[in-house]
């Protein structure tokens, strides 16, 4: 199951000897360019080179934890991260979000569901870097800057992206579906709670700087952008 675009490079870390080899056999017989780190040491430079399409992250690390390291990471780089962890509690996959993943997957996990959470990051990094390439267009006067937003808000990728969906339809009701499809980049299951995670931190992070608009919710439905300065 090759990825058919440009050869894209995957950086691993992950402590268990025969995953981490499993993880890097199928990961270049796919075609990646593919590391696999057994520990921390060196890890964050090699994250955060340019070349680095996305990283796959265990939180339960030796000589280092794997939230912190998240962290640290976000301190120096934006490459997408997929958790993997056997630490599958709600409040563990809140705060690995809240720290900057972009996906989290509880072990044990299948190597089918992997290639589907990868692919789906990677269609995304495909898909921005086009779009940087491009003339970015004049700002619309009726909208918000969310540039701004983002560097006050400290929205992380996927916050901005998601509040950046919400803001070409204000007003206007968003499937669930709609945006797992156009923001996350993958297919929308009932029991996923992941968007449901990043709305509740968009929303956090607004009240926090006082923005003038409002995320609800709409019962059965999905999301609504309100703007309450009006």
């Amino acid at each position: 199951m090759p990825y058919l675009d440009a050869r894209k490079r995957i950086v691993a870390i992950e402590d268990d000897p025969m995953l981490a080899s499993h993880l890097h056999q199928h990961f270049c017989r796919r075609g990646f360019d593919t590391v696999v780190k057994l520990d921390v040491e060196g890890f964050l430079e090699l994250a955060c080179a340019d070349n680095v399409d996305l990283v796959l992250m265990d939180i339960m690390l030796p000589g280092g934890n794997g939230l912190e390291l998240l962290e640290a990471l976000r301190q120096r780089c934006r490459v997408p991260v997929i958790l993997m962890s056997a630490l599958g509690a709600e409040q563990d996959r809140i705060t690995g979000f809240s720290q900057g993943a972009d996906d989290y997957l509880p072990k044990p996990f299948s190597i089918k569901e992997l290639d589907v959470r990868v692919d789906a990051l990677l269609r995304r990094v495909t898909y921005e870097r086009a779009q940087t390439q491009r003339t970015n267009p004049a700002p619309d006067a009726a909208q918000p800057d969310t540039q701004a937003d983002h560097s006050s808000a400290d929205l992380t990728p996927i916050e901005l992206r998601l509040l950046q969906a919400m803001q070409r339809y204000p007003g206007k009701v968003l499937s669930k579906a709609h945006l797992y499809q156009h923001v996350l980049h993958r297919p929308y299951a009932r029991q996923d709670r992941v968007l449901d995670l990043h709305i509740s931190h968009v929303r956090r992070k607004l009240a926090a700087i006082g923005w003038p608009g409002r995320i609800d919710t709409v019962w059965g439905e999905g999301y609504i952008l309100l703007d309450t300065a009006s």
